[in-house]
């Protein structure tokens, strides 16, 4: 398949026609039309630093229905001790950032650089992108962000600065999603980290069908960071959201 050139126009070749290793298109822009276009598409940008722009739509997919989130006893435990505390959209530029940090810190190339972390928090103040904060003793120790399109939330990273933080915050990410009955966690490509925590890889017609169920189901961008605290300067135990 070939790897198609994009213009200044906000145009996304169909998904179906990517490479097997999932690359569909290069060049483009940041801009949050694209984005958001880009991933009611199925497709997302990922490249390293120097490289040009380009964009993916890899087959199979993995993705992570909230309600089948698998919670391991050793993190519950910890989880009921309430040795972190959670918030929503209280610290997106760290967590990016953090994120981006955390994958140099181990030796890792990230795809977090400086216009991704400039066009996610243009997402944020539009209200689509979102972060989820971990935190212990008023510390950040873990936390993730992704987009959030109708019923659909597409994750794009996660952080860990103290063990089970990370997880911690995907456990509160999904009960919070099926809370609000979103359709699944886009996880994009297949980790068997993911895969232990429940996630499961689809084909593309499944994938595709789903994805367009779950964008076509209403739901206004906006700020997360009220919607189980009722305050947007507190933090919220895992007891918290259980009980909202």
């Amino acid at each position: 398949m070939p790897v198609f050139k994009l213009s200044k126009d906000i145009f996304f070749p169909p998904p179906e026609l990517a490479r097997e290793d999932g690359l569909l298109a290069v060049g483009g822009d940041l801009s949050p039309n694209r984005l958001l276009l880009a991933y009611q598409m199925g497709i997302f940008p990922w490249y390293s630093e120097g490289d040009p722009l380009l964009w993916w739509s890899p087959i199979p997919r993995l993705l992570l229905p909230p309600k089948e989130f698998i919670l391991h006893k050793r993190l519950a435990r910890q989880l009921r001790k309430e040795s972190f505390t959670f918030s929503m959209d209280r610290a997106f530029e760290q967590v990016i950032r953090q994120c981006a940090e955390s994958r140099l810190q181990s030796g890792e190339e990230t795809w977090i650089n400086e216009d991704m972390i400039e066009a996610y928090c243009l997402l944020h103040q539009h209200g689509y992108a979102h972060s989820l904060e971990c935190w212990q003793d008023d510390t950040l120790v873990g936390g993730l962000y992704g987009l959030a399109i109708g019923a659909a939330f597409f994750g794009e990273s996660m952080f860990a600065k103290v063990s089970n933080s990370s997880k911690a915050s995907l456990a509160v990410l999904c009960i919070f999603l099926e809370k609000l009955k979103f359709e699944f966690i886009d996880c994009q490509m297949r980790t068997e980290h993911l895969i232990s925590m429940g996630a499961r890889e689809f084909n593309g017609p499944h994938f595709f069908d789903w994805l367009q169920l779950a964008i076509l189901k209403s739901r206004p961008p906006g700020s997360w960071s009220a919607k189980v605290s009722g305050n947007t300067q507190e933090t919220f135990s895992w007891k918290d959201l259980l009980d909202s």
